[in-house]
């Protein structure tokens, strides 16, 4: 995987899930009795990714980072389909604990594939502008949902952020997205 394929797929996704996080607290706030279960939703996510980093850091080194990045984009492309679904507290923190492990692949995948692509002497520089990059992305499709909320419904952006890891993982299935060469490789 190149440097390029690595920022474009990164920005789609951040791009997808910057659409979904902002505003699935209003979804969870609609299904939850009480403010107690959504810090419970909250609480259940972060502490399945907290688990399941070490895990996911091994299997980096093992299977590779492209891997990774497809198991998570197609399990957040199935996941994204869900939420609109749900009608309980008890299913939200189903998804909550799906949700935390693949908030642990993709966080450290991401990590550890930037690590492989930078130099060690210009890692700050470098990094500075990869995060820019995403960052703007992030506020774009931060802004753009909102318009998107008040023309069709909370449930509509699920679907489109479904779409759009769809799409990122074609972009890493296809030979510029580095099917030929993994980023473990270089």
């Amino acid at each position: 995987m190149t440097f390029r394929t690595f920022l474009y797929y990164q920005s789609t996704i951040v791009m997808a899930s910057s659409m979904i996080f902002p505003f699935y607290i209003l979804l969870l706030k609609n299904v939850g009795n009480n403010y107690a279960q959504f810090g419970w939703a909250y609480g259940i996510f972060a502490l399945t990714a907290a688990f399941c980093y070490p895990m996911i850091g091994k299997l980096s080194d093992k299977i590779g980072d492209r891997i990774l990045f497809l198991i998570y984009s197609w399990s957040m492309a199935v996941l994204l389909l869900l939420f609109p679904l749900v009608s309980t507290v008890w299913q939200i923190y189903g998804l909550q604990i799906c949700m935390g492990i693949l908030s642990a692949v993709q966080k450290n995948t991401e990590k550890t594939a930037l690590a492989r692509q930078v130099k060690k002497e210009t890692a700050g520089g470098e990094i500075g502008k990869y995060h820019i990059r995403i960052s703007v992305a992030a506020a774009i499709a931060i802004i753009l949902t909102g318009y998107i909320v008040d023309f069709l419904t909370i449930a509509s952006i699920f679907y489109i952020g479904s779409l759009i890891y769809m799409v990122s993982s074609v972009m890493l299935m296809t030979k510029r997205g580095g099917k030929v060469k993994d980023v473990t490789n270089n």
